[in-house]
């Protein structure tokens, strides 16, 4: 679909739009807040046909000399953090269906490692660091309309006990844009389509109008770090936190360096003013695609793992309202599983944008080891397998037997895309890879017990019949099936 924006038909001012959006979130029940809020987005939407882009011409690169590395942390930051650990909280996005798996089902359910899955994992990590000095939780979720239900009923299996038990918000929905019109999508059959999800932007927006944040601070937490469910690496670190609360920062986004494999996700650069901004993909015009993806001039991605002084946000959203995020504008179908439903856009903003809403802003170059995402069923096989391990208090780690550097895997999607043909080619466990540089499959592959991979192994199966790799075998270089 094309990424830019339709200006306003003529025949209907942008005002009449703007009230068919008002009334169908006024109908939903929906808060005032946010409502005045998304009627801004689309105002903005209606009135330019390159919102939400920013141009190259707009940003500098950001320089090493202005992010602080986490191994440039101290004792002092240690002991800082250390000491107020009692008022810091783990806020997990939790929104996610995992449909890029093929998952109906909420993504943290997954079994991940060791037979339990994301939730069971991220439950144990803010355990271990929990410090019970006030009544607040150590974990809360922000969860979607689509996996509220699942998740709680899967906590309700885990017997947690009351301290340990999570608190968790609902984030809002956004009305979706038809494109022909620039109306409210309406899909009678299956109303719930005609809603999209705002985007982890909305975190600001939900704790404000859930109560939660209000709650927090009751409880006595001030500071939060909020991060991906997905990702087993981000958890709350003594230094980090103190090295947060010593500098008096409200907002500290959490980068690493860029990769080849990284080029795609959002970069971190710096306005004409010196503040920090979050530039994503969908954000950038196609002649800078190229600077874009260009990791040795934008060197800093987004690890969407972020800490916030919840007074602070407090603070803002008393004075000034809630945060105006810079807007991503998403090209959609409104059926995500129908190509011949009708074109929509779906209005986002990501919750790193805030990163230039905040007086007392900064980056920090994280440990490589704090990110740790699964995305694809390839990520799926590199943690499921021996490259890594779960630490004494369940953070994912890289396994310390493997020297090399972080696992190349490259599933074929025809056979592996989704988790339940994954899971049907490796029926009795993932291969050993902690000895394995690169894995590569094309075709259909089936692998039996204690396979394992060294070095570069590239298996292509050519034929129509899916082929075996037998217990026991140990892989080196190119194998195909003719």
């Amino acid at each position: 679909m094309d990424r830019e924006t339709p200006s306003a038909r003529s025949g209907q001012s942008t005002d009449r739009r703007n009230a068919l959006f008002v009334r169908k979130m006024e109908d939903a029940g929906m808060s005032r807040a946010v409502i005045d809020l998304f009627s801004g987005y689309v105002e903005q939407f209606l009135a330019s046909q390159s919102v939400g882009f920013i141009p190259e011409s707009e940003i500098e690169p950001v320089q090493e000399s202005d992010v602080k590395k986490q191994d440039q942390l101290t004792g002092d930051d240690e002991e800082a953090g250390t000491s107020h650990l009692d008022q810091a909280v783990a806020i997990k996005l939790n929104g996610g269906l995992g449909t890029s798996m093929g998952m109906p089902y909420a993504k943290s359910l997954l079994p991940v490692k060791s037979g339990l899955t994301f939730l069971d994992i991220i439950c144990r990590q803010t355990a271990a660091v929990d410090s019970t000095g006030t009544s607040g939780p150590a974990l809360v979720l922000m969860d979607s309309f689509t996996t509220h239900e699942d998740t709680q009923a899967h906590l309700h299996k885990m017997h947690l006990s009351k301290t340990q038990e999570p608190w968790s918000f609902v984030q809002h929905t956004y009305p979706k844009i038809l494109a022909d019109t620039l109306e409210p999508a309406q899909w009678p059959s299956q109303p719930d389509l005609e809603w999209n999800p705002p985007g982890h932007g909305d975190l600001y927006a939900a704790l404000h109008t859930s109560g939660m944040l209000d709650r927090l601070i009751k409880a006595g937490k001030r500071y939060a770090l909020v991060s991906n469910a997905d990702n087993l690496g981000a958890v709350l670190n003594p230094s980090i936190l103190g090295y947060f609360i010593r500098n008096g920062l409200e907002f500290m986004m959490e980068v690493a360096q860029r990769s080849p494999a990284d080029k795609k996700g959002g970069h971190l650069a710096k306005q004409d003013d010196g503040r920090l901004i979050l530039r994503e993909i969908a954000q950038c015009p196609e002649e800078d695609e190229a600077a874009f993806q260009d990791i040795t001039r934008h060197r800093y991605f987004n690890t969407n793992s972020i800490w916030l002084d919840l007074q602070a946000l407090q603070s803002m959203i008393a004075n000034q309202g809630l945060p105006r995020l810079p807007l991503i504008v998403n090209p959609k179908h409104l059926d995500p599983r129908d190509e011949s439903s009708p074109r929509v856009y779906q209005l986002e903003t990501a919750m790193g944008a805030a990163i230039s809403s905040f007086t007392r802003s900064a980056a920090l170059h994280v440990d490589r080891r704090r990110f740790a995402p699964v995305k694809k069923t390839n990520d799926l096989l590199a943690v499921r397998s021996d490259c890594y391990v779960l630490s004494e208090t369940y953070q994912l780690l890289p396994s310390t037997k493997r020297s090399l550097p972080p696992i190349e895997v490259e599933l074929d999607p025809e056979y592996f895309k989704k988790v339940d043909q994954y899971e049907t080619r490796f029926p009795q466990g993932e291969p050993s890879l902690v000895d394995c540089e690169r894995l590569m499959i094309k075709g259909d592959v089936l692998f039996e017990a204690d396979v394992v991979c060294r070095g570069a192994v590239d298996l292509k199966n050519r034929t129509s019949i899916q082929q075996r790799v037998g217990q026991g075998s140990v892989l080196e270089g190119e194998k195909v099936w003719e």
